[in-house]
């Protein structure tokens, strides 16, 4: 009798912390999600103040048509990605072509002088820092994540429920790893 009572007590046990792991992996998968919708946000600010920024540009330097397009091209892209792969694939085309942007820009003084031009310039790089802070939350959360799906035996019950592993927001190289300069 006593013998079943602990063979009870334990299965009552197991049972308990398999839910807990369970809701454990519930919670960070929907901060992850969470995460990366915050990204996603800043990242259509972004979007958003892309085209006035061209715009402004535009008004200096008419000739550079093909840099305007490719900025323009890359925002659509960006814009259109879904998964965290095609993002970061597009979000390394976007920031080549603000470079090139910028270079652009650099031959105009007046352009760098124009008041509109400077507060675009103002709130881009304060949205590239909250895009940075972003990142790393989000691959925090991701980090925590994985480290639950992967780990014994928390694994058992990932596996069990189909939870998986997320992927990282990162760059290819480590050159790109810093937030673009787009100073005009």
């Amino acid at each position: 009798m006593i013998f079943l009572a602990i063979i009870l007590i334990l299965g009552i046990l197991f049972l308990l912390y398999g839910v807990s792991i369970y809701n454990r992996l519930v919670k960070l998968k929907t901060i992850v999600q969470e995460a990366w919708s915050s990204i996603d946000v800043m990242l259509k600010k972004r979007y958003d103040l892309i085209p006035n920024l061209v715009e402004t540009v535009k008004g200096y330097a008419t000739h550079e048509r093909e840099t305007f397009d490719s900025v323009t091209k890359a925002r659509a892209d960006a814009m259109s990605a879904n998964s965290v792969q095609e993002k970061e694939t597009a979000e390394k085309s976007l920031g080549q072509a603000m470079m090139r942007l910028n270079a652009v820009a650099e031959q105009y003084p007046d352009l760098k002088a124009n008041a509109n031009f400077m507060q675009l310039q103002g709130e881009l790089s304060n949205l590239e820092g909250d895009i940075e802070k972003s990142r790393r939350y989000y691959n925090g959360t991701v980090r925590e994540n994985n480290i639950l799906v992967d780990t014994f035996p928390s694994n058992i019950i990932a596996n069990m429920f189909k939870f998986s592993k997320s992927a990282f927001f990162e760059l290819e190289n480590t050159a790109e790893r810093a937030v673009p300069n787009v100073k005009f």
